[in-house]
């Protein structure tokens, strides 16, 4: 078939990489005998019982059944699709997957790696400059002020851009195609008589990676009276708001099972909720939420809580939700809505009720259906004739999918 990747060359990969190996990066081995031991990242458990086999090059859950090749264990640790986890395996081994019949259309426009690379300098660079930085201490100071732990921004790996115009430009002169680079991943801009100057500047800064763990863009959170409060990365060819999730990689990271994925408005709000344990959140990049974003959501897990104020704007934003919802709605599948008081945010309510207190309010959250029906009654007046007639014209849209 076009576009498949050749058996040949799988078998092949699979012998030239070391199952223990790429397992032990992720999930640290113990010797155990010939083969090696570790608690199974795929359910809870407090005895060992996941064993990787290097003869055999496989594991296997002892209490769970999990099991395969290198190749099906990063499909479901890193939650990669096929194709994604053997262009893993091969970056490893230092090979070029082959397609038969050319590369897939969807993929020949994908970029090469090195700007990948690059934007994970990028972010090293912002990381250092919250520690060496002369201004680091007001940076750090707005860090505390959020109540965000130094193991938090480490686990987030905040960084932060300092003042100044041409500070990133500078910190990659030895590189002599950094420049050109930098504008095309957005992080430079460039003017029209051919000089550039940084779009990041006196910003705490967040990197965005996409599923993979790569670093695709940035936002950024002013820390001075400046404006805009936030601003992120434009849209460049590795980076597409409407189809990325900004803490997915994070919620993706946890051991076991996804069991919900509560989707919020900012990443501040995402790192806060983290900072207080409740590590299942993700944010929208500054659009609504998307059918690509719930396409996205879906694959992972089968509750998905939308956060929103609870105010009419919070109330509109979330019967948008509902109705890019709506397609994917099937069996086993949950779409909840939970709204907080007027004038809190996900940040605000976790600091006032601690992560338990947090978790009690998401299971409070309502059903797809109940809020479908209240909103809908809120918009009309079902005790008339002329509002329940309403109250039908509104549905139907929403009956039809």
């Amino acid at each position: 078939m076009a576009g498949s990747i050749p058996n040949t060359f799988i078998d092949d990969l699979l012998t030239r990489v070391d199952i223990v190996d790429i397992i032990d990066s992720r999930v640290p081995l113990k010797k155990a005998g010939k083969d090696y031991k570790a608690c199974c990242p795929f359910h809870s458990e407090k005895t060992p019982s996941f064993t990787v086999s290097r003869q055999k090059q496989f594991y296997y859950c002892f209490g769970c059944g999990a099991s395969g090749s290198a190749i099906r264990f990063l499909m479901d640790y890193d939650r990669f699709d096929f194709v994604e986890a053997v262009q893993e395996l091969a970056k490893t081994a230092g090979l070029e997957v082959p397609f038969e019949g050319g590369r897939p259309q969807a993929r020949a426009a994908s970029v090469s790696n090195d700007l990948y690379e690059l934007m994970e300098q990028v972010s090293q660079y912002y990381i250092s400059q919250l520690r060496v930085n002369p201004e680091k201490d007001l940076a750090v100071s707005y860090l505390k002020n959020r109540g965000i732990s130094g193991e938090t921004a480490k686990q987030f790996e905040l960084g932060y851009a300092p003042s100044g115009w041409n500070n990133l430009a500078q910190a990659f002169a030895n590189d002599s195609q950094a420049k050109n680079k930098l504008v095309k991943t957005g992080m430079l801009i460039s003017k029209e008589n051919g000089q550039s100057y940084d779009r990041f500047r006196e910003r705490i800064m967040f990197p965005i990676r996409d599923k993979r763990g790569r670093v695709i863009a940035f936002g950024g959170r002013i820390i001075s009276e400046g404006t805009p409060k936030y601003l992120n990365s434009p849209e460049t060819d590795i980076f597409h708001k409407g189809y990325e999730l900004y803490g997915l990689h994070h919620v993706l990271k946890q051991p076991g099972e996804v069991k919900s994925i509560l989707v919020v408005e900012g990443y501040m709000d995402v790192v806060s909720l983290a900072n207080k344990v409740v590590n299942n959140a993700v944010a929208t990049l500054g659009t609504a939420i998307s059918q690509n974003h719930v396409q996205l959501l879906v694959k992972y897990t089968r509750e998905i809580i939308y956060c929103f104020d609870g105010d009419s704007a919070g109330r509109k934003a979330a019967w948008r939700a509902l109705e890019v919802s709506l397609p994917s709605l099937k069996d086993g599948l949950q779409f909840k809505f939970m709204f907080l008081p007027e004038g809190e945010d996900p940040d605000s309510m976790v600091s006032k009720l601690g992560a338990q207190g947090f978790r009690e309010l998401e299971a409070q959250a309502k059903p797809l259906s109940d809020f479908m029906v209240d909103y809908l009654l809120e918009k009309s007046d079902y005790r008339s004739i002329d509002g329940q007639a309403r109250l039908i014209e509104l549905a139907k849209p929403l009956m039809s999918q």
